[in-house]
């Protein structure tokens, strides 16, 4: 059957079914011409069909079975028959073989052209799956990143000896800039960033070289490789953060923007010596990820309502508390997102700059030509600046230049380091901030946590126990949930993170009790009053309501309440 006329009985059969008409497949086929995407693929980005419309579909045309890649567990040895350049040019991954007979999931089970290559390469006969390209992508990112960074060290170590490598620093750039070392640091990245960690970990021990990714918020391994490439690695990586090749004795930072898949991508780069060698860790910064819109941040209506209330304020300081990776800065892009219009001035003073935003003028700190948050602040106020936005309250001369500056008119955001929203005023005051000039600046204090989700493709019922009965302030024995563990969330019950939050709305009457110096819990009384939802209330809801599960509001807000 020609390539054509299977298209043609795909589309037949969609506008048979009904799910679309003969207007939307003309469409969709003059799209496919142009840029060559498979017809299913090109349905499903216009948003006509689900991908798993088009899978009934050709379940129902071609009898060709559909596989869930995201719940099966694939050996290496299988992955392996083929390349990963071959997987990725044909959108394909091996995933079983019995009696002479390869089985494959394909994006596109028809293509004949991607079938005969498989049986060249291998010598089988080859039997066709459907899976949806985005499973089929992910597969061929989890088993395929894995062994390119393997086969590098195996090729740094064909091209070294033991010796030399254990040397490898004191060599020339070019000589440690060759094809082995670039690639091996290459295939780290690369998988990382296709994986979607945040951070990458590469630490030397007494035995060995481990390399973790921490996705989600946790570490996990991905591989293991012998000491024999430490030193390489690490000086490639000094090479293209522009550090000391030649000093190994004191910590050293660095940072370089690359290019993934078209996408830019910033990378901090972290050396500190160890008793066993230098670590490295790199934080990966993706410079054009896209703002989210403020109800895509997880808010409860009740959170939302009050949130609003702060972000219409034209003019004071609103702050974002929570530790170091809770989603701080994406909450405050995403308030500068719903702000930024042609009649208003927003400037940034930030490290690292995170997002990249039309219309918005953005500074990165830079300790060593003296612009810190504080120097930059007062610059920026010479600029005739709206809002401001400064990427962390960090000591009590940027508080005040701050408060200072909503006091003249300006809207100010800004995140600071506290536990909950109540103990951000606190802080203020113990920077030095006069309680008078807090209670009249901030108009809003919103704290917040990032929670792990419950795998769907593994999520089972259960009964508490009354340890979590206790926790939840439980009364009857009701059903929760929690992740199984599957190939699809590598076995860890969770996928994703969400958002809780505390919004803590600065009344008339928090503002007398600021101006009393009142404490922290009578603040919190206060705000309750006033209608804030703690974080551990906000978690609490989540397990009841089968989002996340009873560790994670344990984790999450143990030490907040």
């Amino acid at each position: 059957m020609s390539p054509q006329r299977s298209l043609m009985r795909i589309g037949d059969a969609l506008i048979d079914s009904g799910l679309i008409n003969q207007e939307q497949l003309e469409i969709a086929l003059e799209i496919h011409q142009k840029d060559g995407r498979r017809l299913g693929e090109v349905l499903v980005d216009l948003g006509y069909v689900t991908d798993q419309q088009i899978i009934q579909t050709m379940e129902y045309l071609y009898h060709i079975p559909y596989v869930d890649l995201t719940a099966k567990n694939i050996e290496r040895d299988i992955v392996s028959m083929i390349s990963e350049s071959m997987a990725q040019k044909h959108s394909i991954i091996p995933i079983g073989i019995e009696d002479n007979v390869l089985s494959v999931a394909m994006a596109d089970p028809l293509d004949f052209y991607a079938i005969d290559d498989v049986q060249i390469v291998t010598g089988y006969e080859v039997k066709p799956y459907m899976s949806t390209p985005a499973e089929v992508n992910m597969a061929i990112n989890r088993y395929y990143g894995h062994e390119s960074a393997e086969r590098a060290v195996e090729e740094l170590r064909k091209e070294y000896s033991l010796t030399e490598l254990s040397t490898l620093a004191e060599l020339s750039e070019n000589e440690v800039s060759s094809a082995p070392v670039v690639r091996l640091v290459n295939s780290i990245i690369s998988h990382a960033v296709k994986a979607g960690a945040s951070d990458i970990h590469i630490e030397p021990s007494k035995k060995d070289l481990r390399v973790r990714f921490r996705v989600d918020g946790d570490l996990s391994e991905v591989m293991r490789s012998s000491m024999a490439a430490h030193s390489a690695l690490i000086t490639r990586i000094k090479i293209i953060g522009q550090m000391d090749i030649a000093e190994k004795r004191i910590p050293q930072d660095g940072r370089v923007e690359i290019e993934i898949d078209g996408r830019n991508i910033d990378l901090r780069l972290s050396i500190l010596p160890t008793v066993y060698g230098e670590k490295v860790v790199i934080r990966i910064l993706g410079t054009q990820t896209e703002a989210k819109n403020v109800e895509e941040l997880g808010f409860t209506q009740e959170n939302l309502a009050l949130f609003g209330k702060i972000i219409g304020s034209p003019n004071g300081v609103i702050l974002v508390s929570g530790p170091t990776g809770s989603g701080k800065t994406t909450t405050l892009y995403t308030v500068l997102k719903e702000l930024n219009k042609p009649a208003v001035n927003i400037i940034t003073v930030e490290d690292p700059v995170e997002y990249k935003m039309d219309g918005i003028s953005q500074v990165q700190v830079n300790p060593r030509a003296n612009l810190t948050f504080a120097s930059g602040l007062r610059s920026i106020l010479r600029q005739d600046p709206d809002i401001i936005l400064i990427g962390e309250i960090r000591d009590g001369e940027t508080a005040e230049i701050a408060i200072r500056a909503s006091i003249t008119g300006h809207l100010v955001l800004s995140t600071i380091h506290t536990n909950d929203a109540a103990s951000s005023i606190a802080r203020l005051v113990d920077m030095g901030i006069e309680p008078f000039l807090v209670s009249s600046a901030v108009v809003g204090v919103m704290a917040q946590r990032l929670v792990k989700c419950i795998c769907p493709r593994c999520k089972e019922s259960y009964r508490p126990d009354h340890a979590e009965m206790m926790l939840l302030k439980l009364t009857d024995t009701r059903q929760l949930f929690k992740g199984a563990g599957c190939p699809a969330c590598n076995f860890t019950g969770y996928s994703g993170r969400m958002a809780i939050h505390e919004v803590l709305v600065v009344t008339k009457e928090i503002r007398e009790l600021i101006d009393r110096k009142a404490s922290t819990d009578q603040l919190r009384q206060m705000a309750a009053r006033a209608g804030t939802t703690t974080l551990r209330d906000n978690c609490r809801k989540l397990v009841l309501d089968g989002i996340t599960t009873t560790s994670e509001l344990a984790r999450v807000t143990y030490s907040i309440e």
